[in-house]
């Protein structure tokens, strides 16, 4: 068990010392003990979670280049939060439901659903519609706080159809961030949720601001404490440490799965990057803070963790971000070549039988897009 660190404030304070939270790999890759956790990978296990962090990291990176480019209309960085996302991805079971935000970009990798998805959402050509039936990964949420909502009534739905009780019972993760942590909607799914005694986990990845806001502005108390008063349990983890965010969450889910009801996972880590293309965090956070947190990056303990283990070699290291590349250039190759859809499809899907006044409105639209036909450039 390892002491977290001092949180600095946006405006250059320093608050108390934080509690203590679940570590299993300190950032200098050290293995440690911890009465409650642990994990028991093989060696090709170990070293798959390595492939996973780097992969989603460059996928990400390319992302963003991507919209920096103007081929985006916006993304949603996962920078500094891989750790936290691979490491509770991974911990799911195949029958297990994951409730997204807008940046769970890891988990859905995890998922195995095709990181093309998100993009063509964020280029503005689809709705980056993957079937969240057959990934259990249900679609990005942008409103935020609303999917904890969405994940405990399917939660409470996995109660009335009888699958909880069992080892192959299922359980449904929720994530969402510090600043959702504020939202109404979030702390009534916490009271529904602990009520009806729900299977659900719900997995905050308190990556230090809301926007621009430091957490200190969110809450007095450590997030995960908050747990208490609605009734079910809570613990934070140190969400740059991939083993121990698959640990709590393992366990948190079997738990769940198992009748026990909800519970908070608080993933301590840091949002490396801007919280979305349209913002600049140098305006509200100073450099020594990411500095700070530079020195706990999740692929560099990891990767420590395999040179000191002797688990992995430079020729491993070197295939996987060769890999990585290959991955990247694939997906930039990939959302350059989406075709733009027709504007008439905005009149798609919008009622399964239609409706006299959509039609309307179709056929006036077309009049105005052919108005155009044959005029200049």
């Amino acid at each position: 068990m390892a002491k977290g660190d001092r949180t600095k404030a946006g405006g250059g304070g320093t608050a108390p010392p934080e509690p203590e939270f679940v570590q299993l790999l300190t950032p200098d890759g050290e293995r440690v003990a911890h009465p409650d956790y642990t994990v028991d990978f093989t060696d090709e296990e170990y070293r798959g979670l390595y492939r996973d962090l780097v992969i989603v990291r460059k996928l990400d990176a390319e992302a963003t280049a991507l919209q920096r480019q103007g081929e985006l209309g916006i993304w949603a960085s996962l920078l500094g939060q891989e750790a936290a996302q691979v490491g509770s991805g991974r911990a799911l079971r195949e029958q297990d439901m994951a409730f997204p935000t807008y940046r769970e970009h890891g988990v859905l990798y995890c998922r195995g659903i095709d990181p093309i998805m998100p993009l063509g959402l964020f280029r503005g050509v689809n709705q980056g519609g993957w079937d969240p039936n057959a990934f259990k990964f249900n679609m990005y949420t942008i409103v935020i706080g609303a999917q904890t909502l969405h994940a405990t009534g399917y939660a409470m739905g996995i109660t009335k159809d009888g699958r909880v009780g069992g080892g192959d019972g299922e359980a449904v993760i929720a994530y969402f961030g510090d600043g959702a942590s504020s939202q109404g909607d979030v702390n009534e799914a916490f009271v529904w949720a602990s009520v009806f005694n729900a299977p659900i986990v719900f997995f905050c990845q308190n990556n230090q601001y809301a926007i621009s806001e430091p957490i200190e502005r969110q809450t007095r108390v450590p997030l995960y404490q908050r747990a208490a008063g609605f009734g079910f349990p809570g613990l934070r983890v140190d969400g740059n440490d991939v083993l121990a965010s698959y640990a709590v969450t393992r366990a948190a889910l079997d738990a769940a799965r198992q009748g026990q009801g909800p519970s908070l996972i608080e993933a301590y880590t840091y949002r490396m990057g801007a919280h979305t293309t349209s913002d600049d965090p140098t305006r509200y956070r100073i450099a020594s803070e990411l500095d700070a947190w530079q020195a706990k990056d999740p692929i560099k303990r990891v990767r420590a963790f395999l040179d000191k283990q002797q688990l992995a070699d430079e020729a491993f290291f070197a295939e996987v971000d060769a890999q990585a590349q290959r991955e990247a250039t694939h997906l930039r190759e990939r959302v350059l070549s989406m075709p733009n859809p027709h504007p008439e499809q905005l009149f798609d899907n919008v009622y399964p039988h239609g409706s006299p006044l959509l039609d309307a409105e179709r056929a006036e639209f077309a009049d105005y897009l052919a108005s155009f036909e044959g005029s200049a450039n």
